[in-house]
């Protein structure tokens, strides 16, 4: 039998945002207006909203939405002039966004380009003046410019993925680096109080490009304020391995303080042949325990945010909300669970002698909560008991709240 013990003495500090997302709420449309995910993603306690990848979707403004290209379709124009911009879908989205509880955690870039024809991963023809689009998309959405908000939007992300081909960066790699240096120095030196980072590396976290790219920043003195980069993989096990050594590269280049930011990442076994029964574990039980699982895995080493790909609406990765009807499948409700934690606030001890029982547990004055999730790709795996010792637990009532095919976290 399993033993999770919890001291509810022990403080390890605050609960992170292990429960953030790619993209938001839907709402519907005049034609359908009972439609939409808004009300259950507000809901959900969803803290952050990465909108990458928001031009696929309809509901969000769909091509005039988000981009570069979409916000500053004539590259050729004056980037001082506010008539060389369009705001109006992208100011929908992000208020949405808001609306619905989360903040936004801006991509400065262009979606992921499948076409046989690249619009947009070709690189900007100016490096400098495309610094100069994002510090002026920064300035309508914290500063109020061209009849913008003053929404204080913390986190700007300087592109996805360089490095995984045609299909993101239509160059070679090594001509995204001053694309980067230049981006941040500039939005860095324009806006100090922000945080600037990126680059949303899909390798998980370290190989030879993005130690390239450390080195480079490190050499041309860049500001990192956080560091993002992706990861789909079957087992937590392989997260917490990419999460250690995430750290130990951004430490031993010198970014102690850059926050690491996995901002993608889903249950994949390969993206060949194992895609179907990756898509089919994502959208039931098997899905919903494995988000729990990485979430704790998340909490419990060093990583500083976590987001899910993708709230999306039409996204084949989207676990938490039904294509066709909108409702909340089995892979909501690790969200939901999880915002409880992230509201109590503090993280106290919790540790569990079974490695497939992951555990993540959170107190206050008022409040006591303990998150579990029993995950194995074991096929034969069956019913794992468990024992919760609860040391130094001041409150004397707990309700229990299943997550299973017969329960929606509930009794």
């Amino acid at each position: 039998m399993a033993t999770v013990q919890v001291d509810f003495q022990h403080m390890l500090g605050r609960i992170k945002p292990m429960h953030a997302v790619n993209n938001g709420p839907t709402r519907g449309s005049r034609m359908f207006p009972k439609t939409g995910t808004f009300e259950a993603f507000r809901e959900s306690g969803i803290p952050f909203v990465r909108n990458h990848d928001a031009s696929f979707c309809a509901n969000y403004g769909g091509e005039h939405t988000v981009d570069i290209n979409a916000v500053f379709p004539n590259f050729d124009a004056d980037p001082y002039d506010p008539a060389s911009y369009d705001f109006a879908c992208t100011d929908e989205y992000c208020e949405r966004i808001m609306d619905a509880g989360a903040e936004v955690f801006y991509r400065l870039g262009n979606k992921i380009d499948h076409r046989v024809k690249k619009y947009d991963s070709v690189p900007p023809k100016d490096y400098r003046k495309w610094a100069v689009i994002c510090e002026h998309i920064i300035r309508h959405y914290n500063y109020g410019w061209a009849d913008g908000f003053y929404w204080n939007i913390q986190y700007w992300e300087i592109w996805n993925e360089p490095g995984n081909g045609r299909e993101c960066w239509d160059a070679p790699f090594e001509e995204f680096l001053p694309l980067f240096a230049i981006t941040a120095k500039h939005l860095k030196e324009k806006f100090p109080e922000l945080k600037i980072g990126g680059p949303a590396f899909h390798t998980g976290g370290v190989d030879k490009l993005t130690e390239t790219f450390l080195g480079y920043m490190k050499e041309h003195d860049v500001p990192l304020d956080f560091y993002s980069w992706h990861t789909y993989k079957p087992e937590p096990a392989a997260y917490t391995k990419r999460m250690l050594r995430v750290r130990e590269a951004l430490n031993a280049f010198g970014y102690t303080h850059t926050e690491s930011i996995l901002n993608e990442w889903n249950y994949i076994i390969n993206w060949k042949d194992g895609l179907l029964e990756s898509k089919k574990a994502i959208i039931g039980m098997k899905g919903a325990a494995f988000t729990a699982a990485v979430m704790a895995e998340g909490q419990n080493h060093p990583l500083d945010m976590l987001m899910y790909y993708d709230a999306r609406m039409g996204a084949t990765l989207n676990g938490l909300f039904n294509f066709y009807t909108n409702e909340r499948m089995k892979g909501y409700y690790p969200f939901w669970l999880f915002s409880k934690l992230y509201r109590i606030g503090q993280q106290v001890k919790c540790l569990s002698d079974n490695e497939q029982i992951y555990a993540v547990a959170a107190c206050n004055e008022e409040e006591s909560a303990v998150m579990l999730s029993y995950f194995t790709n074991d096929p034969e795996a069956k019913s794992e008991p468990a024992t919760l010792e609860l040391q130094h637990c001041t409150h004397d009532a707990f309700a229990l709240l299943l997550l299973d095919d017969t329960h929606d976290a509930n009794r």
